[in-house]
């Protein structure tokens, strides 16, 4: 039998702690936002001065966005399944969306092998800015699904310690704000290094 999750009686504790960390969480989100939108604005200066070498993107960034998008189904699946009080679907979810999060940074990777295989390299007397800006843009990223990798990594050991309940499952509804918008964001990323390549 499906193990759930116990009710709380803290309620209100509950509920101003959340209230900090999300406000908490938000800043975060708007900051790496902002560094996003000023690194992606350069990008578009610097593409300008007629010394930018056009790109491919490799195939690899095609399969690690469509990873990520299917991480976000499961980063929900983790989310519904805390509103039902199943503690074993949180668990699974969780555990999916860490899997998917692995998958979409060695996916990155083998681009980056692909990218140094067709010259394109990040720093040296080889290097473009084209291909610097490509580097720099999806390894930021990927340092922070990084980050995101380790808050799911502590959820899934307190969901499999019981510690969410019906009534407060904060970590659960942090991990997913913060991995959807890092969803968000490599799609943006992805779309744009597509079109101004």
């Amino acid at each position: 039998m499906e193990a759930q999750i116990v009710e709380s009686s803290n309620l209100p504790v509950a509920n101003v702690k959340e209230k900090s960390l999300k406000m908490l969480l938000w800043i975060g989100l708007v900051s790496i936002g902002m560094m996003f939108a000023g690194l992606t604005s350069g990008y578009l200066v610097r593409r300008g001065t007629g010394t930018w070498l056009p790109f491919q993107l490799p195939f690899a960034f095609y399969i690690s966005t469509a990873i990520i998008l299917i991480s976000s189904i499961t980063m929900n699946m983790a989310m519904q399944a805390a509103k039902k009080g199943s503690a074993n679907g949180i668990s699974t979810g969780i555990l999916l969306t860490w899997i998917l999060g692995v998958a979409f940074g060695i996916c990155q990777f083998i681009g980056y092998k692909t990218l140094v295989d067709q010259k394109i390299f990040l720093v040296g007397t080889n290097s473009n800015a084209s291909g610097s800006y490509l580097y720099i843009l999806s390894l930021l990223h990927l340092g922070h699904i990084l980050g995101g990798l380790v808050a799911l990594t502590i959820a899934y050991i307190k969901s499999l310690r019981k510690k969410y309940t019906v009534q407060n499952y904060t970590g659960i509804k942090l991990c997913a704000t913060y991995w959807h918008f890092l969803d968000g964001l490599w799609v943006y990323l992805f779309i744009f290094m597509l079109l101004y390549r």
